[in-house]
């Protein structure tokens, strides 16, 4: 792979693979490595993509499968973040933040890639490799629980 493309393609797309690192696996640092190891691996297979849409779609199944390899991992279950809190822009969205936090990592993915991506079930199945029924149903639970858990923070 040419080295300006890597440099085109990190540049393109690092903000993206971040986020949704960040929002599965919860750590900012574990986060920056899983976006590392997309690259490394894109770098390693040099694909050819059919269209941006397909650039982006793989490197976020490389990162979305790597944070899951991550989050499998017996070293994981050791550590304990060292974050109390995790940074937002103000109160209302710091609580908002900590409540998705608080989620399991498969709802939070689920999430992410839902609202802040903005891809569909079919599209988020392809991903992750969940049937197109999980994905809809983890949706609905991860909603539900969100809900509960900022009603909880309301009263």
């Amino acid at each position: 792979m040419d080295p300006n493309r890597l440099e085109t393609l990190i540049y393109t797309h690092q903000n993206t693979l971040y986020r949704a690192a960040l929002a599965i696996l919860g750590d900012a640092h574990e986060a920056e490595d899983a976006v590392q190891d997309a690259f490394l691996r894109c770098l390693e297979k040099a694909p050819c993509f059919e269209s941006p849409a397909h650039e982006k779609a793989w490197l976020l199944r490389v990162t979305v499968n790597g944070c899951k390899s991550r989050l499998r991992s017996p070293w994981r279950r050791r550590t304990a973040p060292l974050l109390d809190t995790y940074p937002a822009a103000g109160p209302e969205e710091e609580s908002l933040l900590e409540s998705i936090m608080a989620l399991p990592a498969k709802d939070r993915a689920v999430l992410h890639l839902y609202y802040y991506e903005g891809y569909q079930t079919a599209e988020i199945a392809a991903m992750t490799g969940w049937r197109e029924g999980t994905v809809r149903s983890r949706l609905s639970r991860a909603r539900a629980k969100l809900g509960d858990l900022l009603k909880g923070e309301l009263e």
